[in-house]
């Protein structure tokens, strides 16, 4: 008979992506602590992997793991990488992944979405109703269901939901839709001037939104694994 009590199994996890220019030990701190102080919790032991497609020469993989470490950040291993990078990140402890052919190059600001989850038995679930403003060092999670928030959503608050996430007010803080891997999910807000908005683990911080939608009532959806703005109305 065989065992089951020890089994290795192939799966897939989101991982955050990091895209740089400089790989000095020096030039990653002071890049990613400016990343890490605009969204500290949503990146505490976030697993990363660094894209090296552009590295001119080898960099010094287990100083930037002692960095990352530092930082509160898994660094897991390389992608993009030469046969000779790849040697590097072994002898470092780091893995060597295969650069998707779809994924591109946007600075610290794309993960791989989670695989979709098998469907499974429905099961009916209300959805959350908060009619308040959501302050400061907050946090709302709803498990598979919608919440919607009557209310404005404060710089430094966080609101996570399974499913869709609707604020009839302003979005200041963060909104985390499709947390479950659920790629269709949508965030809607009436006033949109986020720290940071992300669906099924694609995720964008203010200064990408800081464009033609911003102060304004926007619809957030994911498409073909790109975020999305359109008009609300």
């Amino acid at each position: 008979m065989s065992d089951h009590s020890f089994e290795l199994k192939g799966s897939l996890f989101p991982l955050s992506v990091l895209y740089c220019q400089d790989f000095s030990v020096a030039g990653l701190r002071s890049q990613l602590q400016q990343k890490l102080a605009q969204a500290p919790g949503f990146f505490l032991q976030a697993p990363v992997v660094i894209n090296v497609e552009n590295a001119s020469q080898i960099p010094d993989f287990i100083a930037i793991k002692q960095l990352f470490i530092e930082l509160q950040l898994v660094l897991v291993g390389v992608c993009g990488a030469s046969s000779e990078l790849k040697k590097a990140a072994h002898q470092a402890g780091l893995a060597a992944l295969q650069l998707s052919k779809n994924t591109k190059a946007e600075p610290a600001k794309t993960v791989a979405p989670a695989p979709a989850p098998a469907p499974a038995p429905v099961v009916p679930v209300e959805n959350k109703l908060i009619e308040q403003n959501i302050r400061s060092g907050q946090q709302i999670y709803v498990k598979g269901a919608d919440l919607i928030i009557k209310g404005t959503v404060g710089a430094g608050a966080e609101v996570i939901a399974d499913g869709n996430i609707h604020i009839y007010g302003s979005l200041r803080g963060k909104a985390i839709a499709g947390a479950s891997g659920d790629s269709s999910k949508k965030i809607y807000c009436y006033n949109m001037q986020p720290e940071l908005i992300s669906i099924a683990g694609n995720y964008w911080l203010s200064e990408s939104l800081q464009g033609e939608f911003w102060g304004k009532s926007a619809c957030i959806s994911l498409q073909d694994g790109q975020l999305v703005l359109a008009e609300l109305f």
